[in-house]
């Protein structure tokens, strides 16, 4: 699996292979078939690692103290890129696997990222409960919204590139249209704006 995961975080899904990741690592084809029928079904299991430790990570590190919705917020996002930070391997099969998933495995990968989803929307749940939201917004419309965001966040960073850098302006892109969602564009300077 380690080997496995190094190659798909060098060369994500299109450009790896059986024979690389057993290059080198006298590792047999024959032991990797014997777990993993093909290289689709090792692809899945790095993909399903990535995002089990990702959402462990995230339950582990996040206090959910209530602090307020913002607080709660850069603290989510804060977690998150410490992660990556600790688990490089991971970027690209995170980014590979929400951003531009290959098309015949999409099912496959939004199941293995079913935990991870569902924690956002708990966590996004939790820092609503925070907040007195519009009487015409409800939690359905915000999570919703949050949903086509996230969508056309990973439809325009399909070409941005996964060195740290580049990565960490993802992480703070996703930020910033979370707060934006949240706290809108006007700046409000008393109790007369709101």
């Amino acid at each position: 699996m380690d080997r496995a995961l190094e190659e798909f975080a060098r060369h994500g899904y299109g450009a790896s292979s059986i024979n690389a990741i057993c290059g080198g690592q006298d590792v047999s084809k024959g032991i990797i078939y014997h777990y993993f029928e093909t290289k689709d079904a090792l692809f899945l299991a790095c993909v399903a690692e990535c995002f089990q430790r990702l959402t462990e990570h995230i339950q582990t590190h996040l206090t959910g103290d209530r602090n307020g919705a913002e607080a709660q917020l850069e603290q989510y996002f804060r977690v998150r890129l410490a992660f990556f930070q600790a688990n490089p391997v991971y970027r690209r099969i995170f980014c590979e696997a929400v951003v531009t998933p290959p098309a015949h495995l999409s099912t496959e990968i939004l199941e293995r990222r079913r935990g991870f989803d569902t924690m956002n929307i708990q966590i996004l749940e939790r820092i609503l409960s925070c907040v007195q939201l519009r009487p015409s917004v409800t939690k359905a419309d915000v999570v919703e919204t949050f949903r086509q965001f996230q969508d056309f966040i990973n439809a325009r960073d399909q070409t941005v590139g996964l060195e740290e850098s580049e990565f960490e302006a993802r992480e703070e892109s996703c930020r910033k249209a979370m707060d934006i969602l949240l706290y809108g564009v006007i700046e409000r300077r008393g109790s007369e704006d709101v």
